[in-house]
């Protein structure tokens, strides 16, 4: 094998976000712009000569000529065997499973998750560890020390790999394998979920679906379970082709972006649920007729009623939730007597949690949960999750929900997000932030007197590695809360989000308009950061 090493110099702007490094798809055609970051990867890692590396991604614009290239430069740098999705397609959850089933050594995944696609959009790229999860903190810290000082990157000079042919080759000595990207992971949910039940259900008329896979990578993955496997009506999965562009979409599963399964849903004669995913298929969105599930309801839920589903009836060792996410699966897991953390956001902090068995299903607010089965949320499980829970409940969605109020109470939640937001600006409103919690204790608005006002800090309870500024937190004695941070998943300028959240006790309350509700909490918001003032926009760029 011939490999050719070239000269290089640093980029000043790699480093790793919460999920890898997102930029636009120009910016990774830069000369040896992708190869200084995979190879800082390589140079990052130690002891992988000879071993196994998956690879794949969500079939955005660049994701074939980016797999080429990191193909070679896996061959120049040792590793022994390369796993690489059909069409180099792979679903960000179906990695991570590849990874574990097949013992990688780690994987490569391209992907800029649920942000535009298309030649003058968004790229992305994450290395994952052995564990099949996001690499930790310290790994991508390392990396990005390693890009600030790299002089050059290796290549084998090798042909293209044909990646649409599934099967088995030597490449000079690299062991390389195309694999069908749907076969293992639906062989996975079947193990998970009760399959003969929800296709009995959905053959009997008790359970109608529409779901939408936004042109993104989920398209083949629920083609094949939800109509192929478990019978759903041809058309029921729609949008259903991933394409380089994502049909010139947003593949962001929430109602301002899924407009057209919002309709539906919406509309005459919805079906019984209505599910979206993102991208790279590790996000969900869950509706029932005329009925939204927030994110944070959604985990609480599936935490209460896990006993149902197959593979988590014995019980749940414990529950996990980013810290913006609301605080409903805390209610539940304080009433099954489980344990529940509180991380910072970026799934890669569920991962020493669910290695070590202190819990068993996590999320986040941002359309993403996920357990035990993979290291990475996943956006059809949550969809399979809810039509099993259906089936044997053999209730709507709306009267789930509602049943899960009546007994918890409801934490009325809403996320604002102001999107690209100068970097100055930003920094600008969290540092004002962060000046007014030592004098914010006892400070009252209306009904809301501040409980407590801090920046969040996680010290992770196995290998004991600290993650500081992870967002300001304003807490009210009456249990509603405003949290502040910034999103590291943007790839111009920066996105604020403020989350309200305020919780609901009250049995004729419960139905209540969240924005109505929220009102209050979001004047409150806006007098502590005054971002409409200093950005001089009326309104947030999404409300979710």
């Amino acid at each position: 094998m011939q490999v050719k090493t070239y000269t290089t110099t640093p980029y000043d702007d790699q480093k790793p976000g919460t999920s890898g490094l997102r930029k636009k798809v120009k910016v990774f055609q830069k000369p040896g712009y992708l190869e200084n970051f995979v190879q800082s990867i390589f140079n990052s890692l130690e002891n992988f000569q000879g071993k196994t590396l998956v690879l794949g991604g969500d079939g955005r614009f660049f994701n074939r000529q980016a797999i080429q290239i990191i193909i070679k430069m896996a061959a120049a740098n040792g590793f022994g065997e390369l796993i690489i999705g059909q069409g180099g397609l792979l679903s960000t959850p179906a990695a991570s499973n590849i990874i574990r089933q097949y013992q990688a050594f780690g994987g490569i995944i391209l992907s800029a998750s649920h942000n535009p696609g298309g030649p003058d959009e968004d790229f992305g790229i994450k290395y994952n560890v052995s564990n099949g999860g996001p690499a930790p903190e310290k790994f991508t810290d390392a990396l990005y020390q390693q890009t600030k000082v790299i002089t050059s990157y290796k290549i084998a000079e090798l042909d293209d790999v044909d990646l649409d042919s599934i099967g088995e080759w030597s490449l000079e000595g690299l062991k390389i394998r195309v694999i069908d990207s749907v076969a293992d992971y639906a062989q996975l949910m079947a193990k998970i979920f009760d399959f003969e039940l929800i296709k009995q259900s959905i053959a009997a008329g008790l359970i109608t679906l529409r779901f939408d896979a936004m042109h993104a990578i989920t398209g083949p993955y629920a083609t094949q379970i939800l109509e192929g496997m478990l019978g759903a009506t041809a058309g029921s999965v729609f949008n259903a082709v991933p394409l380089e562009d994502f049909g010139g979409g947003h593949p962001d599963p929430n109602m301002a972006h899924a407009h057209e399964l919002t309709e539906i849903m919406f509309g005459d004669n919805p079906p019984t649920l209505g599910a979206a995913s993102d991208g790279d298929g590790d996000r969900n969105m869950i509706m029932g007729a005329n009925i939204f599930v927030t994110p944070s309801d959604s985990l609480a839920i599936m935490a209460a009623n896990a006993q149902l589903i197959p593979a988590y009836a014995k019980g749940i060792s414990g529950v996990a939730r980013s810290m913006p996410t609301s605080q409903a699966v805390d209610r539940v897991a304080q009433a099954l007597k489980i344990p529940c953390y509180e991380t910072p956001t970026g799934w890669k902090f569920f991962g020493n949690l669910l290695d070590a068995g202190k819990i068993t299903l996590c999320g986040e607010e941002s359309f993403g949960s996920g357990s035990n089965h993979v290291r990475e949320k996943d956006g059809l499980w949550a969809v399979l999750f809810w039509l099993n829970l259906i089936a044997r409940k053999r209730q709507s969605i709306a009267d789930i929900v509602l049943e899960h109020w009546q007994k918890y109470g409801r934490d009325i939640y809403c996320r604002h997000d102001y999107e690209a937001v100068d970097t100055t600006i930003a920094n600008d409103i969290l540092d004002f932030l962060r000046s007014q919690l030592p004098n914010l204790q006892g400070k009252v608005w209306g009904d809301y007197v501040v409980k407590y006002a801090d920046e969040f800090s996680y010290t992770d309870p196995v290998d004991h590695s600290v993650s500081s500024q992870q967002g300001i937190r304003i807490g009210f004695s009456n249990g509603s809360r405003i949290v502040f941070r910034l999103s590291g998943t943007g790839t111009i300028g920066a996105t604020l989000r403020i989350y309200l959240e305020r919780y609901e006790r009250d049995a004729q309350s419960l139905l209540q308009d969240a924005q109505v509700a929220l009102a209050e909490l979001s004047d409150i918001a806006e007098q502590l950061c005054q971002v409409k003032q200093r950005t001089g926009r009326t309104e947030p760029t999404v409300i979710t």
